[in-house]
C-alpha cells in the first residue's frame, strides 16, 4: 500500500520511525515549512523532515495544502492512505477525501476527551490518572472522526510532560501498526464520537503558566508537570525577576496556612511555598538568565529568603 505520511513534531518521527522499520511503503512525507529557531534565527528542518531526509524519502513542504499545485503533487504521489501524526494544519476535504483508504491520524488522547491541539498537557495538568492514543479516520471537523483503535496508558506522579510525550509517542507508533494490520485484514470497525462526551484541549497560552499560588498544592503540581520542560511554569520574585519551575512535590496536602498564599515557608533543600490549601515544595528551578538548578543550590545563592512573597 503507499502511505503518504503527514506529520511534523517529534512525535511524529515515533510513527515514521515504526512505519519505515517494519518495511510499510511510505512514498513521501509532507511536512511543515522551516522554521526559524534560536538566537540567530537559523532556519532549522522539522524533526519528520530530518528523518525523512536520512531515509531517502521525497519531503513536500507546503505553504497551503488549498489550492492547485498541491493537488497536483498529491494526484502525483497517488497515495492509498494518508497517515497523519501531529502535522499542525487543518486537511481540506480534497485532501481527506484523496486516497482509496482514507486518512488516518494518531491523537494522543482517548477521545472523544480531549480533542485539540494540547491533550497531554491538559490531561496532565487537570489530574487524569490515564491518558492514552486514539486512532481514528478524519473528519472535516477537529478530531471529531470515527475512532478506529484505542491504546491507554496510566499518568503517574512522577510523569511530566516530556515522559508522557516519549511514553505516548511510542504506544502510538505501535497502535497505528495495530490500526493498519486490522485494516490489512478487514477487520477495522470504525466508532463513532460521543460529542456529548468530548472536551476541547486548547493550545498552552502564556495565561497558563503563571502560577497562582491561592490555589491548593496539588492543582500547581499538576501544571508544573503538564508544562514541563516546555514552556515551564513560573512565577515572579519579590524584585520581579523571573523564577521558572522545573519540578515540585506536593508537601502537607491538607494543610491550611495562616500565611498569605505564594509566601516562602521553608528553605530546607526545598523552597517550601504556602498555597491556598497545603504546600508546594519547589525541587528545580530556573532563574531569569539562568540554567536549570536544584533548589537546594538556588538557597545557597541566597536569592531567596523565608517570608519572600512568589507572586
Amino acid at each position: 500500500m503507499k502511505i503518504l505520511f503527514m506529520g511534523t513534531p517529534d512525535f511524529a518521527v515515533f510513527t515514521l520511525r515504526a512505519l519505515v522499520e517494519r518495511g510499510e511503503n511510505v512514498v513521501g512525507v509532507v511536512t511543515q515549512t522551516d522554521k526559524p529557531r534560536g538566537r540567530g534565527y537559523e532556519l532549522l528542518p522539522t524533526p519528520v523532515k530530518v528523518y525523512a531526509q536520512e531515509h531517502n524519502i521525497p519531503v513536500y513542504q507546503p505553504k497551503t495544502l488549498r489550492g492547485e499545485e498541491f493537488a497536483a503533487q498529491l494526484a502525483e504521489i497517488d497515495p492509498e492512505l494518508i497517515i497523519v501524526v501531529a502535522y499542525g494544519k487543518i486537511l481540506p476535504v480534497n485532501v481527506l477525501e484523496y486516497p482509496k483508504h482514507g486518512c488516518i491520524n494518531v491523537h494522543g488522547s482517548l477521545l472523544p476527551a480531549y480533542r485539540g491541539a494540547a491533550p497531554m498537557q491538559r490531561a496532565i495538568m487537570d489530574g487524569c490518572a490515564s491518558t492514552g492514543i486514539t486512532t481514528m479516520y478524519m473528519a472535516e471537523g477537529l478530531d471529531t472522526g470515527d475512532m478506529l483503535l484505542k491504546a491507554e496508558l496510566p499518568i503517574l506522579d512522577e510523569d511530566n510532560f516530556e515522559s508522557i510525550h516519549d511514553k505516548l509517542g511510542a504506544l502510538g507508533a505501535q497502535t497505528m501498526l495495530d490500526t493498519l494490520d486490522a485494516l490489512y485484514a478487514g477487520t477495522l470497525v470504525p466508532e463513532k464520537q460521543d460529542d456529548a462526551l468530548a472536551n476541547y484541549a486548547e493550545k498552552i497560552q502564556k495565561s497558563d503558566l503563571l502560577l497562582d499560588f491561592s490555589l491548593d498544592a496539588r492543582t500547581l503540581h499538576n501544571h508544573i508537570r503538564g508544562t514541563s520542560p516546555i514552556p515551564l511554569s513560573f512565577t515572579h520574585l519579590p524584585g520581579g525577576s523571573l523564577l521558572k519551575v522545573y519540578a515540585a512535590r506536593v508537601y502537607d496536602e491538607d494543610k491550611v496556612h495562616s500565611a498569605v498564599p505564594g509566601t516562602v515557608v521553608g528553605l530546607d533543600g526545598e523552597i517550601l511555598v504556602a498555597c491556598g490549601k497545603g504546600t508546594l515544595a519547589l525541587t528545580e528551578v530556573i532563574p531569569e538568565g539562568k540554567k536549570r538548578m536544584g533548589a537546594a543550590d538556588y538557597i545557597r545563592g541566597r536569592k531567596i529568603n523565608l517570608g519572600d512573597l512568589l507572586s
